[in-house]
């Protein structure tokens, strides 16, 4: 038997898929995270699975792993002490930028702190030309004078971002062997490594977070590695990147930064995955869990990926899955703002001390206290009643606010429920309408421990007529992690015209690429026959300031000249509603996305089941709308086989998630064993 088990790490709950490649056997565990320190909620629900499912931790094969201490740390601005060395005359870059305010129409918002004052910024005498030539040379004497202004800072880690480096990386080279030497125990980032691209400060800017997060995560990472050496030692450890494949630990250590949205990018393989075995090419998914709600449109069963992204207000130029997130989440505390308007997040009461009917020391009111008081979830707790809930606390942190506004509770927590809603509605516009896609030709698929709560008021506020409730929506970023890939970019920057006067330069480029994913494939020990690839183009029209990642699927074949051509005015029309076929065309970046297939659980379509529906459990009063409460049959989901079909009212409750059916909607379980849900519009 070997088993492969996915840990995703919430704000509030650590979530275990545990899968045995022998038998196909699944099991799901959750537990309260830890935010102290992530790692121990990680390595004791390891050890609870193994012990309350008879699973041998020495035959847990893979450890696949999606983590939120990249971006806690960020945003709790608890990274490492860094320095900076920069070429002479750029120092100041980091704090100039682009010059463009935070938020167009906001004159009071300030862009972040930086994360290297000053005084921890130093100039090398170096500087590379625009075609890679050194214009002029480091010499010893200059690299001395680098390490010793570093040393002498104290720094814990160093980012080394020099101009033109992406095109010749020796000068950044030297100094990083210099440093290394010098000061064995400080980590160093090099912009060559990190993110080889042009656009000096988008670059500069991801190999700062990169050197801020590598004390942190290696001591992360440590832990980890530390506790799986005790209870599974033979067991491969791999981290999820923000651009939804595995890397290893090595990996992650060397380049943290590339973890910072790794949880959110499982869900949306999760999503993906789920919507391929139920047939359903274009949803848009909804990962509400205790803290946010993450948002992604997915055409033909895949996700769009972005390069360019804030992370708590800092610009990282990194390949990640196309998500927007909102401080949307079971956990969202519920406020008066100045005007005197409720608000619903983005704070949140997390873990600790979680919403008031945790019974963990909350007082303030959230919208699970509101789920609790309006009998959407049950008076029995989560986790299968493993964690009970005191409805009379969630009363006693809403009463407050319903005094204020002088409204019963049921109504006020309603309207609670209604403003997170909206938030979230709001976070979907942004990835579809805004976009020019329209929300009601997409189904909605929402996971998370809150997702199939919401779902229906998000759907019908969008005019969604189709929702997929997955088999296990709380823990599908865990089960996204167990059928993850292994992934790895490589990047050249090589301003090219798009000429047949320059295949033979493209050509080369292209080749170059693969020989650096063919070291990478021989170094993860990854079959041939487990090997693929993906070409990615960076195309715009000469004098564009923006470029169009146009795929090229067949990594081993490259189309000729015109076939890139006609690729990137499909792109272009498809993005801007017109194409010129007449201007001139310029690839900017060659990219290559090498893959490394892994074992994953195959999942068989069952056949309808002849049984009926089977009899509820128990009916409770459950308030749909704010003016009073239907009594509503609740079933557990573990007993709705395929075919079975349901009309509204209902609550369906598992381990994992709460799925509301509202009055009048319907219900089918598909051969997988998802939901299928038809609301009334």
């Amino acid at each position: 038997m070997a088993w492969v088990i996915g840990v995703d790490v919430g704000g509030t709950f650590t979530d275990f898929y545990a899968f045995d490649d022998a038998s196909g056997t699944v099991h799901l565990h959750k537990i309260p995270s830890t935010p102290a320190n992530p790692a121990d909620a990680v390595l004791d629900g390891i050890s609870q699975l193994c012990r309350t499912k008879g699973i041998r931790a020495v035959d847990i094969a893979r450890l696949s792993h999606g983590t939120t201490v990249g971006t806690n740390t960020l945003i709790q601005h608890r990274g490492g002490k860094v320095a900076l060395v920069t070429t002479e005359g750029f120092r100041d870059l980091i704090e100039i930028g682009r010059q463009i305010r935070p938020r167009m129409f906001d004159f009071q918002a300030d862009h972040p702190i930086p994360l290297v004052p000053r005084e921890r910024r130093f100039e090398a005498g170096e500087r590379m030309t625009a075609d890679g030539k050194a214009l002029r040379a480091l010499d010893a004497a200059g690299v001395q004078g680098v390490v010793d202004r570093v040393a002498a800072a104290g720094a814990d880690a160093c980012a080394v971002c020099l101009i033109f480096a992406f095109l010749n990386p020796a000068h950044e080279r030297l100094i990083a062997a210099a440093l290394a030497k010098a000061l064995p125990s400080l980590y160093i980032s090099i912009s060559s490594e990190v993110q080889p691209e042009f656009r000096e400060y988008e670059r500069l800017s991801t190999t700062v977070l990169n050197a801020y997060l590598q004390p942190v995560m290696a001591r992360y990472l440590g832990d980890i590695e530390a506790g799986m050496r005790t209870l599974s030692p033979g067991a491969a450890i791999g981290i999820n990147q923000s651009s939804g494949g595995l890397m290893s630990v090595e990996r992650a250590r060397r380049f943290p930064i590339r973890t910072a949205l790794s949880g959110p990018a499982a869900g949306a393989v999760g999503a993906i995955h789920m919507a391929r075995l139920s047939g359903i090419p274009d949803v848009i998914s909804l990962d509400m869990g205790g803290t946010s709600a993450d948002v992604a449109l997915i055409r033909d069963y895949q996700a769009g990926t972005t390069f360019d992204r804030r992370i708590e207000g800092y610009p990282a130029r990194l390949p990640s899955v196309d998500i927007n997130a909102v401080g949307a989440g079971g956990g969202s505390i519920a406020w008066f703002d100045k005007d005197g308007l409720i608000k619903v997040g983005p704070m949140s009461a997390g873990a600790v001390p979680g919403p008031a009917c945790y019974g963990k020391g909350g007082t303030s009111p959230t919208v699970t206290d509101a789920n609790l008081v309006l009998g959407r979830l049950s008076p029995r707790g989560l986790l299968g009643g493993g964690m009970p809930m005191d409805e009379k606390a969630s009363r006693a942190a809403i009463e407050p606010l319903a005094e204020r506004l002088g409204f019963a509770v049921e109504r006020t927590a309603h309207g609670i429920i209604g403003i997170v809603v909206a938030n979230m509605v709001r976070a979907i516009r942004a990835v579809s309408v805004e976009r020019g896609h329209d929300p009601r030709r997409f189904a909605l698929l929402p996971f998370g421990g809150a997702g199939p709560l919401h779902a229906t008021d998000v759907a019908r506020s969008l005019g969604i007529p189709k929702m997929l409730v997955p088999l296990a929506p709380g823990i599908l970023c865990a089960q996204g992690l167990i059928v993850s890939d292994l992934r790895e970019s490589f990047v050249r920057t090589a301003r090219t015209r798009l000429a047949e006067s320059e295949a033979a330069s493209i050509g080369t480029l292209v080749d170059d690429l693969r020989r650096e994913a063919a070291i990478w494939f021989d170094a993860e020990r990854i079959p041939p026959s487990e090997r693929t690839a993906r070409i990615v183009l960076d195309m715009r029209y000469v004098g564009q300031n923006f470029e169009l990642a146009v795929p090229i699927e067949d990594a081993e074949a490259l189309p000729d000249t015109e076939s890139l051509k006609q690729r990137f005015f499909a792109e272009h029309e498809r993005s801007y509603g017109f194409h010129n076929p007449e201007d001139p065309i310029e690839i900017i970046n060659f990219r290559l996305i090498a893959f490394g297939r892994l074992p994953r659980p195959e999942t068989r379509p069952e056949p309808a089941s002849k049984r009926a529906a089977p009899k509820a459990n128990h009916r409770r009063p459950v308030w749909f709308a704010a003016d009073r409460p239907v009594e509503t049959p609740v079933f557990e989901r573990g007993r709705l086989e395929p075919g079975v079909a349901l009309v509204g009212p209902a609550v369906i409750e598992q381990l994992d998630a709460t799925t509301l059916l509202f009055p009048g909607d319907k219900l089918t379980v598909d051969p997988v064993r998802n939901l299928i849900l038809e609301v009334t519009i």
